[in-house]
């Protein structure tokens, strides 16, 4: 496989340096897979170009591969990877040009701090999402791209177009930045990775985003291709991108989201339609959304968990979110109790919090959490720095602990617990019912909770549909608990289900519905 950089900047022999190889040598570098090579083609004041020609021994490739590698003994001899560029050749870029990518030049030191005019030509990339993937991710970068399909025969052109591309890059870029894009992005667009990802590679693709992957449109995509569609740790990396970012929540926002490409499995299509939150469970409890601790198996959706939705283009109904169905259960239900004032304890991005906002009948809301990263998020979702005046004075944000007595969750009409009590350890559950019922002792207080029964009914869920879930109650074990918490602090209780009842398993979400004596 081939890659070659070019630059007219003058002198264009600059590049060596930049690069740390002589234009006028030839030198290999070995690799556990093969063998890479740095040439020069062209050398002179006006344009230089370096090669990087890496020549993949599919033996040694083969003698490398991870333990959990699927043994299809044909395949492991017989594939693209000598020919076409993939994580292969970002391990041997990092590798031949390390010095570059970290931006250091001793012999001219004010050289990697300079943008050139850079062409970057690879004749074969795999690139599952076509040309259009390849401009995604480069254009924001600020290459100008040309990204051209390649047929799957030139002579039989109604056989149509492989999914490999030809991808020339231009562009006034740092040369470390170049490389960087390069070592993040190839393997992205193959959407694959030759190696076993560890948790250490969340600090490979923090490092190589330095500057540019935090304010990327697309990073979400790039970082749940990076890291091999490993869910924990693709939300580990947006965490830290998000704090190392501006818009802290326009980070977050499209998350793990992107179109499914051709071939891929049903799974993943299921994935590609995601949103998922980074830094707070609060909203990321439903089995599509979440990675159990124990396995990546991605849980597919059943076919309606949650009832009938709107129509799609197809004609057929598309089903809510079950996010969306219970904060809309909720919602009712604070109407339906008439309350005028709410604290939604645990308030995570501030979902619940925005619509009870739009509704003008909640004179005062309130919103309490015990991340201060998710109330920014928060803050930054609501746009409170361009709130109006009159909603803004409705509006409280605090932060704080709800197994702490605190006077500030007190005076409100209603108290919302959605999807809270399941990420407390059970022995510092009695002080959370203490510090609602006992203490805040609002009139009314609804909470919400995963329904273990119904995980039978998502396919690929294995143990709890979130890595920090503490427990999931059957629906006898939140009934009885619902029944002792309102006996002791003098509340009534009704449980009611949230989305569609199954008549085997119950709802996927139940509701307790506290009103006080």
């Amino acid at each position: 496989m081939l890659l070659t950089i070019s630059t007219t900047a003058r002198p264009a022999t600059d590049l060596g340096f930049l690069l740390h190889k002589h234009p006028d040598r030839l030198q290999e570098f070995g690799q556990s897979f093969g063998t890479a090579t740095v040439f020069y083609p062209e050398s002179g004041e006006d344009r230089c170009t370096a090669a990087l020609l890496l020549d993949v021994d599919p033996i040694a490739l083969v003698r490398s591969r991870g333990k959990g590698s699927p043994d299809f003994s044909l395949s492991q001899y017989v594939n693209d990877r000598p020919y076409a560029a993939s994580s292969l050749l970002a391990v041997a870029l990092a590798d031949v040009f390390r010095t570059a990518r970290a931006g250091r030049c001793k012999a001219r030191p004010e050289l990697p701090g300079t943008a050139l005019p850079l062409e970057i030509r690879l004749p074969a990339l795999p690139c599952r999402g076509g040309p259009d993937l390849a401009r995604r991710l480069f254009e924001p970068l600020g290459w100008e791209v040309s990204a051209q399909a390649v047929p799957l025969d030139e002579g039989f052109p109604e056989w149509g177009d492989s999914r490999y591309v030809r991808l020339a890059l231009s562009g006034t870029v740092r040369l470390a930045d170049a490389l960087n894009h390069l070592y993040v992005l190839l393997p992205v667009l193959d959407d694959g990775k030759h190696y076993w990802i560890a948790p250490d590679e969340v600090d490979k693709l923090i490092r190589a985003g330095e500057g540019w992957l935090a304010e990327h449109p697309e990073r979400g995509l790039i970082a749940r291709r990076y890291l091999g569609r490993r869910r924990a740790l693709a939300r580990t990396a947006l965490s830290r991108l998000a704090e190392l970012g501006d818009e802290t929540e326009e980070h977050l926002e499209p998350a793990l989201a992107e179109e499914p490409a051709p071939g891929d499995s049903a799974a993943d299509e299921a994935l590609a339609a995601e949103s998922q939150d980074a830094l707070t469970a609060t909203e990321a409890d439903d089995p599509q959304l979440a990675t159990p601790a124990a396995t990546e198996a991605e849980p597919q959706t059943p076919p309606s968990p949650d009832g009938p939705g709107t129509g799609g283009a197809s004609g057929e109904a598309v089903p809510k979110a079950l996010n969306v169905r219970r904060r809309e259960a909720v919602l009712r239900t604070l109407e339906e109790l008439g309350a005028t004032s709410v604290i939604d304890l645990g308030c995570g991005r501030g979902e619940l919090v925005g619509a009870l906002l739009a509704r003008p009948r909640f004179a005062r809301v309130a919103g309490a959490d015990v991340s201060a990263m998710a109330l920014t998020i928060a803050a930054r979702k609501l746009r409170l720095d361009r709130m109006p005046d009159s909603k803004r004075a409705r509006l409280t944000l605090f932060q704080g602990a709800l197994t702490y007595t605190d006077k500030r969750f007190a005076g409100y009409d209603a108290a919302v617990l959605m999807e809270v009590i399941e990420h407390v350890d059970p022995p510092r559950l009695t002080a959370l019912e203490r510090v609602v019922f006992g203490h805040a002792r609002p009139a009314h207080v609804v909470v919400t909770t995963p329904n273990v029964e119904y995980n039978v009914r998502y396919e690929f869920l294995t143990g709890l549909r979130h890595p920090d879930h503490r427990f999931e109650w059957t629906r006898a074990e939140f009934a009885a608990w619902t029944s002792r918490v309102a006996e002791r602090y003098g509340y009534r209780v009704a449980v009611k289900p949230v989305g569609e009842d199954d008549p085997e398993v119950g709802p996927p979400t139940q509701m307790g519905v506290f009103t006080r004596d």
